[in-house]
């Protein structure tokens, strides 16, 4: 098994979703030691937006790209091969202004690629990364999974759209909630998120044993 772990929040070490991502990759391996984790640390490493050299870049063959165009497309393919290589995916993002942390988004317009990740037929597009489980791990000061905030989630919809549209279907998402409120609504959060990590592994091992 390959785990891709994608981290996006530029707290550093005192970022919530970093750690319970990466204490969920981390048991995830514990229970299948001959796994392999590939950590993408968008926030160490930033991808680079897409830009005119990109755009043109991947409608270009090989051969007759420019050497800008060449890098750019390269590192897209880089970040292509990661995901097509992983069995898991754990994506972790803070909760930034309604939405995802704009180093994920970069990730995402870099794996969102038409003819590598999804097709145009007849009975419309097609997504072409399946057979994935996807983790998405979000970090928030407030309460967005229910009561009157809801509708100001543009996070959790937007992934699992872009998601779905590219073929990843198999969406679980771990919520770290309230730590805007307080030193015990963290602790509570984070408790609860520890919970929830434990309960997909257990569940992954044992879709693991039943393979």
């Amino acid at each position: 098994m390959s785990i891709l772990l994608v981290i996006s929040s530029p707290r550093g070490n005192a970022s919530h979703s970093t750690r319970i991502a990466t204490e969920l990759a981390e048991k995830l391996v514990a229970v299948d030691p001959s796994a392999k984790l590939v950590v993408r640390d968008l926030v160490a490493n930033p991808l680079p937006h897409i830009d005119p050299d990109y755009s043109a870049g991947i409608y270009t063959p090989a051969e007759s790209r420019t050497p800008r165009q060449a890098e750019v497309v390269g590192v897209s393919d880089a970040v292509l091969d990661e995901l097509f290589a992983a069995d898991t995916i754990i994506l972790a993002t803070g909760f930034i202004n309604f939405g995802i942390s704009s180093t994920l988004k970069s990730w995402v317009d870099h794996v969102a690629r038409s003819g590598k990740t999804f097709a145009y037929g007849e009975n419309g597009p097609k997504g072409l990364v399946t057979g994935k489980k996807v983790y998405i791990v979000l970090a928030s000061g407030g309460i967005y999974s229910e009561g009157a905030a809801v509708q100001m989630d543009h996070a959790i919809p937007y992934l699992r759209s872009v998601l779905g549209f590219i073929g990843m279907t198999d969406v679980e998402v771990i919520r770290i909630e309230g730590v805007g409120m307080g030193p015990e609504a963290v602790s509570a959060a984070l408790a609860k998120a520890s919970a929830k990590v434990d309960a997909a592994v257990a569940t992954a091992a044992t879709v693991a044993a039943a393979a």
